[in-house]
């Protein structure tokens, strides 16, 4: 089996030249790191717009035949809980 150190050493070699020809004060992120955070920005949008839709449908007032007194409050009045509505 071939000696993996010595590849690995050969490919580090070759990288650090690499490294050293970028100049640090002129990295950027780049159309792939824009790329990112557009789709990123896009699905957050997408996310909030759906949620927005979802919670409009949400009807937080309770219809006058569910009104019950004390003790069957949670099943309502025959005892059975109500069926949720969407």
């Amino acid at each position: 089996m071939p000696d993996m150190s010595a590849s690995a050493s050969l490919a580090m070699t070759h990288f650090v030249t690499l490294a050293k020809e970028v100049d640090e004060d002129k990295v950027t992120p780049g159309v792939l790191g824009f790329i990112v955070f557009a789709a990123m920005a896009l699905a957050v949008w997408a996310l909030m717009r759906s949620m927005s839709k979802h919670m409009g449908k949400v009807d937080f007032k309770e219809s006058p035949g569910d009104e019950t007194s004390g003790e069957n409050t949670a099943e309502g009045s025959s005892g059975k809980a109500s069926p949720a509505k969407g």
